[in-house]
């Protein structure tokens, strides 16, 4: 497999995470989180570029023992709470973009929480997305709790938020349901100037990649990284 095509990857690592704190470099089997995800953009055939998103000079640091590039340190407005992605990999690429003085065709942001993803999956998930040409492509796993089972409540009440073919929900099974899906948080690419419109995703042109269950394990409190390290 040959690089087709000029792409930067951008793995965004905040260290102020609030739910399990650290969780960015939390460790399982015997690795912190973070190099999980370096170490599988590394074996990718299709990344030029692997850059690490950082506001910590620890995470940093664990950032370059796993050989993914650190060239600055994130500005702190830029590593809240409600930080949005896009203004991250924006500044991101565009920093490296200006100091090098090269242009990127597309870009590619994985977040270090997903650590079941792997080389095989940024792959595919590329070679989809060049195919097709959107203007961006999300992973995706089966969602598998159907949404017409979601209530709202209003004061001594159930209310369905959801409705669906004017049925009784609570007549049918989960496999009467139509398949649904939802983004796992694993891969995201797009367009290099879709950033410029403040964008990571364009909801009228965007792909999909599905992952499994397992691969698709998004590591955001302590009750995750145990069914990880279950697995």
């Amino acid at each position: 497999m040959k690089k087709k095509s000029n792409i930067i990857c951008i793995i965004t690592a905040r260290s102020g995470s609030k739910g399990l704190k650290n969780k960015n470099i939390r460790k399982l089997k015997g690795l912190p989180l973070l190099a999980h995800t370096i170490i599988a953009a590394n074996n990718s055939k299709l990344l030029n570029r692997v850059i690490l998103s950082t506001d910590s000079n620890l995470y940093a640091k664990i950032g370059l023992k796993f050989k993914a590039e650190v060239p600055f340190i994130r500005p702190k407005k830029l590593a809240t709470s409600t930080s949005h992605h896009p203004d991250v990999v924006n500044h991101a690429v565009k920093f490296v973009e200006k100091k090098e003085n090269v242009k990127f065709d597309y870009v590619v942001m994985l977040q270090p929480t997903s650590p079941f993803r792997k080389s095989k999956h940024i792959n595919e998930a590329i070679n989809k997305f060049l195919k097709e040409k959107n203007d961006s492509l999300i992973s995706i796993k089966k969602q598998d709790y159907p949404p017409w089972w979601l209530f709202f409540l209003k004061k001594n009440k159930l209310n369905q938020f959801l409705n669906f073919k004017n049925k009784n929900v609570f007549n049918l099974e989960r496999q009467e349901f139509p398949n649904l899906y939802r983004p796992n948080g694993a891969i995201y690419i797009c367009k290099r100037n879709l950033l410029n419109s403040g964008n990571l995703i364009n909801p009228l042109s965007c792909g999909y990649y599905i992952m499994d269950e397992k691969d698709s394990i998004d590591i955001d409190n302590l009750i995750d990284l145990k069914v990880a390290e279950t697995i």
